[in-house]
């Protein structure tokens, strides 16, 4: 058990949370991370109603009596999902963490707060962060420029993000973008977090629920293989390179607009390529740190080892401050 102030605000063993995403956070992959010990996540809008994801706890919770999160982002939509009902369904599912992201949480912190759930936000900057501790966050995950999906506009990468963040933070904080196993772990308690956010490496696990064919492209790949698209549109997002994000890229290159890509980036697009195992059917998100993922393992065997590792480091690396041969002390 690696137990610190973030585990205990929350109620698990092990400062490891896997993160909430889209088409990938259901029951299986949450309740297998929180039976290990991590805090497993089931991302809400994946669930197609309200209703539906209530359904999702509760057959996570078949599957393991530890506790699981739900993630709600909200981001601006042609069409936006009604957050107010996931909200209460949420609430109505019993649920005690749930992980926030995209937009301030300010409009769901007095509904959670009511019911004593405890909100992760989650965040790409130390301003940001600084807001949600003033809201009232029992925690915050801020994402590095390493991250998938959305890093930001400031392109901070987590080696200077993660003690900016904990000089300025009085509540528990994990680190998020470019984790994958026990080094990142240890590095990032060293920098001052609390715990890490893994999603990649989550996503390339038995029970994550997505193609086979994308799990073995994600160990073949290496951290170039990803691209960066929106950059024009200040709404930058991390993806996997292939056809189709390729010719986003060159589209908004030349002065495109979101119009013009539209139809490449379609989230029934994405869906098909975790479903269906077609790579270049939509966009996808992954990380740099898919660079570092070698494997498939259960989602408990990444847990376990990733804690395992992280003590391993921390003990050999505290073995080079050796007091010199003949030192008085």
């Amino acid at each position: 058990m690696l137990s610190n102030r973030f585990t205990e605000a929350l109620g698990i063993e092990h400062p490891i949370v896997q993160g909430g995403m889209m088409w990938v956070g259901r029951a299986e992959l949450a309740a297998a991370v929180s039976e290990a010990g991590g805090l497993g996540i089931i991302t809400a809008l994946t669930q197609p109603t309200p209703a539906d994801l209530v359904k999702e706890v509760e057959r996570a919770r078949r599957l393991t009596d530890k506790p699981i999160g739900v993630n709600l982002t909200i981001l601006p939509s042609i069409n936006p999902p009604p957050y107010d009902e996931y909200r209460r369904a949420i609430v109505d599912a019993g649920v005690t963490i749930v992980e926030t992201a995209g937009s301030s949480p300010e409009p769901h912190m007095e509904m959670f707060h009511e019911h004593g759930i405890k909100v992760i936000h989650k965040c790409t900057s130390v301003r940001h962060a600084l807001k949600a501790e003033r809201l009232g966050v029992t925690a915050v995950s801020i994402d590095g420029f390493e991250c998938a999906g959305h890093p930001g506009e400031d392109d901070v990468p987590g080696l200077v993000l993660i003690p900016a963040a904990a000089d300025a933070l009085t509540i528990p904080f994990i680190a998020s973008g470019g984790f994958a196993d026990g080094r990142g772990l240890a590095a990032a308690l060293v920098l001052g977090a609390d715990g890490v956010n893994m999603g990649s490496r989550f996503m390339c696990t038995v029970e994550s629920p997505i193609s086979q064919v994308v799990k073995e492209r994600i160990v073949e790949a290496t951290e170039l293989d990803t691209n960066l698209i929106f950059r024009s549109l200040r709404n930058t997002a991390r993806v996997a390179k292939n056809a189709v994000s390729d010719e986003v890229v060159e589209i908004l290159a030349k002065g495109g607009q979101f119009p013009d890509v539209q139809p490449l980036v379609a989230g029934a697009r994405g869906r098909k390529v975790f479903e269906e195992g077609d790579l270049d059917a939509g966009i996808w998100t992954v990380g740099l740190v898919q660079g570092l993922i070698r494997d498939i393992p259960t989602a408990g065997e990444v847990v376990r080892r990733t804690v395992a590792e992280a003590e391993e480091v921390l003990r050999s690396r505290l073995a080079l401050f050796r007091e010199p041969v003949g030192a008085v002390s």
